[in-house]
C-alpha cells in the first residue's frame, strides 16, 4: 500500500493527471478557469505542477482580470489594526456558499519586517502597503500567491503627511506608485499639534515605476488633497479630491495621468454636494462615481457615464438612511482605525454586486447590501468578520509584476 501511494504521488508530480482536460483546446480551458472565484482558482493550482503552470499562464491571468472585473462579484480585502498588530482578511463574494465561512485571514509573509501598515492601493490583484510606524517602507503584495517585493526608499522629510496612489496603465504596461508629500521645514515646536497636523506649506510629488531603482520628483503639488489614498483608477488616471482653501472653498476632482504624469482637473457633477466634507469617490462598472452625503442621512451616487465629459454625469442611485443591527451595540472606538480612510463617515459605498445590489460599509464595523430597485437593506452576517475593519474592493488574481508585459 505504501509503495502504491508513493507511485501515485510521483505520477502526480511528474506529469499531468489524466482528467481529460489536456484534450480540450487551450481557449476553452482558459474560458472555464476565468469564470472560477479566486479561492477556487487558488485550490486548482495546488493540484499538480501541470495545473499550476496552467493557472499561472499570463494569457489566463489577463483573461481572468478582465472577466472578473466585468462579470464576477468583487473580493474585499479587510484591513484590521485593532486591538493589536495589523491583520488582513478577505471576503470572496463569488465563492460558493460554505455556510457563513466567507471571511478568511491572510497570513502576510512580511509581518516580521512591517508589523504595522496601511493598505494604500489595490490594482490588478496586487496590494500596495505602506509602513505606518516609520512612514518609509513600501511593499507590493499579492495575497493569493504570497509574492511580495519591497520597493526602494524615497526621500523622507522630518515632519510630513503623505497621500498615496497606486495604479497600472494598459498602454505602457507599467505599475506606478505615487507619493504626494506635504511637509514643513525648520523647527515647528511653536505650533500647536493640531495645527501642525492640518497645515503643511510645502509639497513634493514623488513617483516610482515599479521595477525601477529610483523615485523621481514631479515637483510641487498645486492642490491640497484630502488626506486619503486615491479611491478611483479610471482610464489610466488616479483620482483624488482637493481640500477647500480659505479663499477658494470649492472642492475639485484631481487626476494624475499615469502615462504623461500630468495632473488635470476632471469636471465634477452639478450636485452641489462636492463642496461638503462628507463624500468619496468610487468606481462602479468601470465608471468614475462620486458618493455625496445629503440632508437627513441620504446618500446620492453620481456616475460619469463618459469619462471627462461633464454632461455625462447622472444621478445613478439614492440610498436612504439605515441603522444596521451591528451598530446598535456601543463599542469603544479605536483611535488609529478611525484616523484612517473612513474619516468618521457613517457609510461608504464599496461597489456593485453582480445582482445589481450596492455593497456598503457602515462605520468600519458592518457590511450591508442595498437593493436599489426594492429599496431594501440587508445586513451581512459573516463568520470571522473582525469587530473593526476598513474594506477595499480587490480583484483577486494570480497576477504578478511581470505578468501584464508577457501578454
Amino acid at each position: 500500500m505504501e509503495n502504491h501511494c508513493k507511485k501515485i504521488r510521483c505520477n502526480l508530480e511528474d506529469g499531468p493527471p489524466t482528467t481529460g482536460m489536456e484534450h480540450l483546446p487551450q481557449e476553452i480551458i482558459h474560458d472555464i478557469l476565468s469564470r472560477l472565484p479566486i479561492s477556487s482558482l487558488v485550490q486548482f493550482k495546488c493540484v499538480c505542477r501541470a495545473w499550476r503552470a496552467l493557472a499561472q499562464d499570463p494569457r489566463l491571468i489577463n483573461l481572468y482580470l478582465s472577466t472578473t472585473a466585468l462579470t464576477n462579484d468583487p473580493c474585499l480585502i479587510l484591513h484590521c489594526d485593532f486591538p493589536i498588530r495589523n491583520q488582513l482578511y478577505f471576503v470572496d463574494f463569488a465563492a460558493p456558499e460554505e455556510g457563513k465561512e466567507k471571511v478568511k485571514r491572510i497570513h502576510a509573509p512580511f509581518w516580521p519586517m512591517m508589523p504595522e501598515f496601511d493598505v494604500v492601493g489595490s490594482c490588478n490583484g496586487l496590494l500596495c502597503l505602506a509602513d505606518s510606524l516609520y512612514n518609509d517602507a513600501l511593499y507590493i503584495y499579492n495575497p493569493f500567491t504570497r509574492n511580495h517585493i519591497e520597493l526602494p526608499k524615497s526621500l523622507k522629510y522630518p515632519d510630513q503627511e503623505v497621500v498615496f496612489g497606486f495604479g497600472f496603465h494598459p498602454k505602457t504596461q507599467e505599475y506606478k506608485v505615487v507619493k504626494i508629500v506635504y511637509y514643513r521645514n525648520g523647527h515647528s515646536g511653536g505650533y500647536p499639534r493640531a495645527t501642525r497636523r492640518q497645515f503643511y506649506p510645502q509639497s513634493e510629488v514623488q513617483i516610482l515605476t515599479v521595477g525601477s531603482c529610483e523615485w523621481r520628483s514631479l515637483g510641487k503639488m498645486s492642490y491640497q488633497l484630502v488626506r486619503r489614498q486615491s479611491e478611483a483608477l479610471v482610464n489610466g488616471r488616479l483620482h483624488w479630491v482637493s481640500r477647500p482653501r480659505r479663499y477658494n472653498p470649492a472642492r475639485r476632482l484631481v487626476s494624475l495621468d499615469l502615462v504623461d504624469e500630468q495632473f488635470r482637473e476632471v469636471p465634477k457633477p452639478d450636485c452641489g454636494g462636492l463642496s461638503r466634507c462628507n463624500y468619496h469617490l468610487v468606481v462602479l462598472k468601470g465608471c468614475l462615481s462620486a458618493a455625496v452625503y445629503c440632508n437627513y442621512g441620504r446618500l446620492e451616487i453620481w456616475t460619469m457615464k463618459e469619462y471627462n465629459v461633464k454632461e455625462s454625469w447622472v444621478k445613478q442611485y439614492i440610498v436612504g438612511t439605515h441603522m444596521p443591527k451591528g451598530l446598535k451595540q456601543n463599542l469603544e472606538r479605536p483611535t488609529k482605525i478611525w484616523k484612517n480612510a473612513s474619516n468618521g463617515r457613517v457609510v461608504r459605498i464599496l461597489g456593485l454586486l453582480k445582482n445589481g445590489e450596492l455593497l456598503l460599509e457602515y462605520k468600519s464595523r458592518v457590511l450591508v447590501t442595498y437593493d436599489p430597485n426594492l429599496g431594501k437593506f440587508k445586513d451581512l452576517t459573516l463568520q470571522g468578520l473582525p469587530k473593526w475593519f476598513q474594506s477595499m474592493v480587490h480583484v483577486g488574481s494570480l497576477n504578478w509584476i511581470d505578468s501584464p508585459t508577457d501578454s
